[in-house]
């Protein structure tokens, strides 16, 4: 692409997403956020991929094999969670989840700075109460295997402690990052 397309991408963008112009946190704590939601978004990729081939594996079986194989079904289950799992906390990070924006091109900078804050406070809440009971179902697997793959529901069941856990670290980034910008307000660029 060349500038001024990329430079017209990027207005849209922003025109598309008013949190966006909240700037996002610096320093090592943003360096690490950064840094994990590549991990984060690697690990979905890989989960994706891993879905299609199986989903292509499967659908050839049927085609192809005299027999059908019974484990691409539970195992395209399995990383259909884990991707969503993965993934859900950088959509937050980058606040790309669905929402409603009725009011948001109404708010001034600091105003969209204190609906992220707000935002980011009650997610954080929910995932604080949700958390230990998510380890809790997590440890319900330790006792189960799966009916074809024989893997450890244990393994299974932890992606709602991942998901959960990303969630309060990028909610907690969010909450910093919507008080910094009401605090500073729209003179600072960059943190």
């Amino acid at each position: 692409m060349s500038q001024p397309q990329t430079e017209i991408h990027q207005e849209i963008q922003e025109n598309l997403e008013t949190l966006t112009r909240v700037p996002r946190l610096g320093g090592p704590i943003g360096r690490l956020a950064n840094a994990l939601d590549r991990v984060l978004l690697t690990l979905a990729v890989i989960a994706l991929v891993g879905l299609s081939l199986t989903v292509l594996l499967q659908v050839a079986s049927r085609l192809f094999l005299p027999i059908t194989l019974s484990w691409t079904e539970e195992l395209t289950r399995y990383l259909f969670i884990y991707m969503v799992a993965m993934g859900a906390g950088v959509v937050q990070h980058r606040h790309r989840h669905v929402n409603v924006e009725l009011f948001h091109g109404w708010l001034g900078f600091r105003g969209r700075a204190a609906y992220l804050a707000l935002v980011s406070a009650i997610t954080f809440a929910f995932t604080l109460v949700v958390l230990p009971n998510a380890w809790q179902f997590a440890q319900i697997g330790a006792f189960q295997t799966s009916p074809t793959l024989r893997i450890p529901m244990l393994y299974i069941f932890f992606s709602s402690v991942v998901l959960f856990a990303t969630l309060l670290l990028y909610s907690l980034i969010g909450l910093a990052e919507g008080i910094i910008a009401m605090v500073r307000g729209e003179r600072q660029e960059a943190l």
